[in-house]
Parts: C-alpha cells; structure tokens; sequence
C-alpha cells in the first residue's frame, strides 16, 4: 500500500476507493515485466495514466514513451504513422519517414482506443507482437523493433470479437494482463476528493479563491451518476471556479451546472413498441386461459352437485383430490388463476374442499363465469380466427393456438368450420 501511496503522490493520482488502488497494485506488478497490458474501462476515467505509471517504473523508463490515440488518425495514413514509409510510396511521401514502431525502440507505445484499428493494421500488429517485425509502407526489407504495447479501449473487447471488428487473435496478445479502472460512480468516496483538488488547481491557474462546495452539495455531487466520470467532474469543477464570484457553492448553484438527465444518467436500450399483433395475440392467450378456468370451475361444480344428491363424505374427497391433481399437475397452477381476479383476496386450493364452506367470493366467481361467453363460442372463435390468419394451414394454426394437429382437426369438426 505504501507504493500505491507514493505512485499517486508522483503522478498527482487522486483516490482511496478499494477498486482504483487495486488497479494501481496491479499497474506495479506487471510493469518491470515486458508482457502486453490492455486497459480497460470508460472514456473519463483516465486510463491514460496507467501507462505512464507501467512505463516509468519498468527498465525502459530511460527511453521512448510514445501515446497513439488510434481512432484520431485517418485509416489511409496508420500504417504509415505506426511504421513509417519510403519515399514515393505514396502521394505526398516526399521524403523517408521513422514510425512510431521505430522511435520507440526499447521504449513503450500506447495505443489508446486501440479497437479502432483497421484490419490491416491488425494483422501487422499482431506481426510485432509475436515476433518484433515489421515493414515500412513501400518497402520490402523487414525490420525490428523492441517495444512494450500498452493498449487501451473504452469498448468491450469481446463484442468487437464476435462482431468481426477486432481479431481474436490479436485480442489475446494484448490482453495478457487486464486492468480496469472503475468509473466514477463506483468511486464514491473519491468524488469530493477529486473534486476539491480541481478547485484548488483552476483557483492557482485562473489567479481566484477556491470554490467551496456546501455540505449538502457535496452529497449531491456524491449520487450523482457522472456518466462523462472524471472528465466531466474537472469541467464542472473549472466552469464554477470561472464564473462563480461566490466561492460558497450551495445545492441550487451546482444543480445549475449538473446536466438535467435520467435518473441512471446512463444510456439504456430503447424499449420496442408492442403492435396490435402483439396484444391480440396476448388477448388470446388470455382467453385460453379464461376457458381453461371456466372448465375447472364447472368440474368443481359438478363435483358440488354430487355431492349434494347425496356422495358420502369420503368419495367426495377422492374425486376432489383427483380434480386438484389434474388442474395442478397437468399445466394449470395456482399462479395461472389467481391474477385473473386481483382485486379479490387469496385463497389456497386443497384437497380437502368440505361441502357447506363456500365463501361469498366463491358464489361471486361462479357469478362472473355464468355471464361470461360460453366456451364453445370463445373456443370457436379463437380456432376461427387462427386459421384465417395461417391461410387455412391447419398445422401453423395448431401450433399458435397451442393444441396438437389432432385435436385441432377434431374441433374443427365440431364446430363446422
């Protein structure tokens, strides 16, 4: 912990979250190596340092340090840029140029948003990796370098994988050792920390008192969601530091300058619009389940009048206990009734049903299923209006409504259709 604390101390790290000195712990350990680093995490949250740190306290410290930001740099000229040309190789190429691969013999390169890299350039960085050659663009004399790669991405590495955009390959050679650095939500006891070192830092360079925040907007500033990460908190720390004369920063100040945005403050994947196909086809599943209930509920009051013409006790609660097995055992459960009648309180099925006990919520579901449509016309229906939408394909209709082609077959017999 004392070299986490002396590396922040030398490089102006700010933090004391467990996530981000575990990054740092890890940045120490794999930098006198010269195994490939690959940093992850979100734009804002500076993974620009851990190369740095990796680079100064490794034995190529004494030479190159060179950051390549690999999405600002047109896909024509990269490969020139990284391994330098010959003269007249192309237009333009007046004279022999030294890529980056070469001035940093030695050293360390930095490839920031190194997933941005065309297909090409992938191939020939893979080249490096694996055996330290490359060659100049217009030329045909391979060359060697000795460098470190440290690349680093703000996007999964994995998806570019599977999308075709990032080889697979390549991916495992710079991702021999991962370090993520956590985003600034995660980092909540880092915020105000952070926060008043900008202060203290915009008060020196634009020659003002340092702003101070109330402590009630040091816990807004806490809850905030900070989806630009530390980025966004150095902006809003350098815009108050200028324009504020009132260096006593209350909540209704600094809500001014907090973007007003969702809750997450985070994007969220837009959520389909369901079509009218969608809600008739959920209607009909809805009906089924209806008529599946009403058949229940006349086996039940069929097993009552039985009863009641005289079925002693016991046969009554074996052709009861018979009923409950098939309702729950073969497709309907408790859960599949209940909902239809929320507003009413819960009951549990059992066994047991004794004759004289109904409820007034049992006379008033018996109510509700006599003024319903009959089954024969809700099930006539549904059948009729599957087969109209699957052009009379008795197969495609079986399967939406959810039934066997046979039984299907005999329905349509029944009902004439």
């Amino acid at each position: 912990m004392n070299n986490v604390q002396s590396i922040k101390q030398r490089f102006g790290l700010i933090g004391n979250s467990d996530l981000f000195n575990r990054a740092l712990e890890k940045a120490i350990r794999v930098a006198p190596t010269d195994i490939s680093v690959l940093v992850s995490g979100e734009s804002g949250v500076g993974k620009e340092s851990i190369p740095r740190i990796i680079h100064h306290l490794s034995h190529r410290k004494h030479n190159a340090y060179i950051a390549v930001n690999c999405g600002a740099i047109p896909e024509g000229t990269i490969d020139s840029e990284l391994f330098g040309h010959e003269k007249g190789a192309f237009t333009g190429a007046t004279a022999h140029r030294k890529g980056y691969f070469e001035e940093a013999h030695k050293g360390t390169i930095f490839l920031d948003e190194v997933v941005e890299l065309p297909q090409a350039t992938q191939v020939r960085l893979l080249r490096v990796l694996e055996t330290g050659e490359f060659i100049k663009v217009g030329s045909s004399k391979i060359l060697k370098t000795d460098v470190r790669i440290v690349a680093a991405t703000n996007e999964s590495m994995l998806k570019a994988v599977e999308k075709g955009k990032f080889r697979e390959d390549l991916y495992y050679r710079l991702n021999t050792v991962e370090i993520n650095i956590p985003p600034l939500r995660d980092r909540v006891e880092d915020v105000n920390l952070l926060f008043r070192k900008f202060a203290v830092d915009f008060a020196e360079k634009y020659h003002k008192q340092p702003i101070i925040l109330s402590d009630e907007a040091q816990m807004v500033l806490q809850k905030y969601r900070w989806p630009g990460n530390i980025r966004q908190l150095r902006n809003l720390a350098e815009q108050m530091s200028v324009l504020e004369n009132d260096k006593a920063i209350t909540v209704e100040v600094l809500q001014q300058y907090l973007p007003q945005v969702t809750q997450s403050n985070l994007p969220v994947p837009a959520q389909r619009e369901q079509s009218p196909s969608d809600w008739i086809k959920e209607r009909e599943i809805l009906y089924k389940i209806v008529l599946e209930l009403r058949k229940e509920l006349d086996d039940v009051k069929k097993l009552t009048l039985e009863m009641m013409k005289g079925k002693d006790q016991q046969t009554f609660a074996e052709d009861n206990s018979k009923l409950m097995k098939r309702v729950f055992e073969e497709g309907m459960t408790e859960e599949d009734i209940m909902p239809l009648h929320p507003s009413k309180p819960e009951r549990t099925f059992t066994s047991e049903y004794k004759f004289g006990q109904q409820t007034a919520a049992d006379e008033e579901i018996f109510e509700e299923v006599e003024e319903s449509l009959s089954l024969e016309e809700n099930e006539k229906e549904l059948i009729r209006k599957a087969l109209e939408r699957n052009t009379n394909k008795r197969k495609a209709a079986a399967k939406e409504l959810g039934i066997s082609e046979r039984t299907l077959y005999r329905k349509i017999k029944q009902y004439e259709l």
